[in-house]
């Protein structure tokens, strides 16, 4: 597999998206709307609640279950040991395939591999580019974070730089540590600081509080595009002159960059992530493809800025970018 057919299939998941997203509130899903064999398959993810970024992972991977006659079981924990019980869980409910994150690798990782031990093709997504072949998964579906910060810490040197820092919204995410890593090799005067993501009025007031008493700062990295909405409440409150960057998109950063209170996004396309994992569980099961061979699929990073936002808003409108 390799980005061409990437590119390919997403161009005709989204000519054929008829899917509304679902809200975060439930648990599954089930999509069937095409001939051809049944199967069930289960995505797990760390999914933390009240973020939306997953909203359109589910959406791909939905779009994908409905024209391929699937059943999509969608189930979500951030606590590590819970996701690895609903890996557990799905492994014993005898489904056919398993997409999973591996956002905790050490813990999540050996349940997905007792599944592929058990011939149920599994693959990662989103998070695990550094340990899904360890796990036994076929293939991953996600952004090189580490690569994608490193690219952003180049852009805000190349912008002029001065200070920067990186938001991490949640506690030992691996993917989340590596883009900030990333950000501070590409800009070396970078500083992490720890919020809740879950309670964005916290992680408002530690950011201005932060702000306040660091005048130096004059970038602020968000690792999701709700931390972003809370960033920019933090500068106005503080009364900060510092640029926001944020990983992710939605339509309140579409917004903000427009209005040029977001300066870039780094995009991992979280819709295309939740397509091909879907799909190419669907091609092993139907024709025995093994695309393992070709490598990680990278989604990501993809930067969303001024220059081609408005091209890209419509699609952030439909919940597919």
């Amino acid at each position: 597999m390799n980005r061409s057919r990437t590119a390919a299939l997403a161009a005709a998941a989204l000519a054929a998206l008829t899917v509304t997203a679902c809200s975060s509130g439930g648990r599954n899903a089930t999509v069937t709307d095409a001939s051809g064999p049944s199967f069930t398959i289960a995505m797990i993810t760390h999914e933390q609640p009240g973020t939306a970024f997953w909203d359109r992972v589910r959406a791909g991977a939905e779009q994908a279950a409905k024209q391929h006659n699937i059943t999509l079981k969608y189930s979500n924990d951030p606590d590590q040991s819970k996701q690895a019980t609903l890996v557990q869980n799905a492994m014993d409910s005898k489904v056919d395939g398993v997409a999973a994150t591996l956002a905790f690798p050490e813990a999540v990782g050996p349940a997905l591999q007792r599944a592929q031990q058990a011939g149920i093709p599994t693959v990662a997504l989103n998070a695990g580019l550094d340990a899904y072949q360890k796990y036994g998964a076929l293939m991953y579906f996600g952004s090189d974070e580490s690569l994608a910060g490193e690219s952003a810490g180049k852009r805000i040197a190349g912008a002029g730089g001065g200070k920067a820092l990186c938001v991490v919204h949640a506690e030992g995410v691996v993917s989340l540590e590596a883009r900030c890593n990333g950000v501070r090799k590409g800009f070396p005067d970078t500083e992490n600081v720890q919020v809740n993501g879950a309670d964005l009025t916290a992680t408002t007031s530690t950011l201005q509080a932060k702000l306040a008493q660091d005048k130096a700062i004059s970038y602020i990295v968000t690792l999701d595009a709700g931390v972003a909405t809370a960033a920019i409440k933090a500068k106005e409150s503080a009364g900060s002159q510092a640029k926001i960057v944020t990983f992710d998109l939605n339509t309140e950063v579409v917004q903000a960059i427009k209005d040029k209170t977001i300066e870039f996004c780094v995009d991992q396309q979280p819709y295309l992530q939740g397509y091909e994992a879907v799909d190419t569980l669907w091609l092993q099961l139907t024709n025995g493809n093994d695309l393992g061979g070709g490598g990680p699929v990278l989604t990501g990073p993809s930067f969303v800025d001024s220059s081609n936002i408005d091209r890209i808003a419509g699609f952030a409108a439909k919940n597919t970018r």
